[in-house]
């Protein structure tokens, strides 16, 4: 499991991994909002939080189709699922999420401090959207990988999967919102959704990847059936025809 995990991250960080790509797309985002929204700075502080949130939820997206799509084209995914009797499927695909999390949503909450300074956020306002997004963001890549498994024999599935996703992750975004604006202002409280959030992760930690393998094994369904029907390789039908007429 550590080299499939250290895999992946080598793979997400390298050129044309998704990691650089994720990071610029997160940067436009929090460039853009700024010319929407006009020089107030006040306002722009206090919805901070928000816009570092879905900027790294949508950043957070890219690169989910190749989650397994590339094991897919090499191999490694036949491999996976004939090796589920001595490694469980679910852990494998529990190891990829991590190493999707580690490799380009990590990176994600790691510039958010110096993205909040370009929207004005106090330290506070940014210590409090750093550690939601600490807590929520693994999320991203747990449901993401259901979509990824869904997705995965589609040729150009990236839009699908970000169609898909997005839905499931609304919860995850509003109450990391609110956890993060509790944190700064005194009558929304912070502990409630904070805690939801936590659960919101650990609830998607449980099934995200028990419903991705789950559907990875379903895409490879049809290829076992056609494997496993030996009549039709060999002519059976048309024997049987043959010994009925000589009768």
């Amino acid at each position: 499991m550590t080299g499939l995990f250290l895999r992946d991250v080598r793979l997400s960080i390298a050129a044309g991994g998704g990691a650089f790509v994720a990071l610029l797309f997160f940067l436009a985002i929090v460039a853009i909002i700024p010319f929407g929204v006009g020089p107030d700075l006040k306002l722009l502080g206090e919805i901070g939080p928000a816009v570092l949130w879905i900027g790294a939820l949508l950043s957070g997206l890219l690169g989910l189709d190749r989650l397994f799509a590339l094991d897919r084209e090499d191999g490694s995914l036949d491999l996976f699922l004939m090796a589920a009797g001595r490694q469980p499927l679910v852990l494998t695909v529990f190891t990829k999420c991590l190493a999707h999390f580690a490799g380009i949503v990590l990176p994600l909450v790691l510039a958010a401090p110096l993205l909040g300074l370009l929207l004005n956020m106090t330290p506070l306002s940014i210590g409090a959207t750093v550690l939601t997004l600490l807590v929520g963001a693994p999320a991203i890549s747990f449901v993401g990988a259901v979509g990824a498994a869904v997705t995965v024999a589609l040729p150009r599935g990236g839009l699908l999967v970000a169609i898909l996703v997005l839905p499931l992750l609304i919860p995850v975004l509003i109450f990391g919102v609110a956890a993060a604006n509790g944190a700064v202002r005194d009558p929304d409280p912070f502990l409630a959704p904070f805690l939801i959030l936590a659960a919101l992760t650990l609830f998607f930690a449980v099934i995200g990847p028990v419903a991705a393998a789950y559907a990875l094994l379903v895409e490879t369904h049809p290829i076992a059936d056609n494997a496993a029907d030996p009549y039709e390789e060999d002519g059976w039908f048309e024997h049987s025809d043959t010994v009925g007429q000589e009768k």
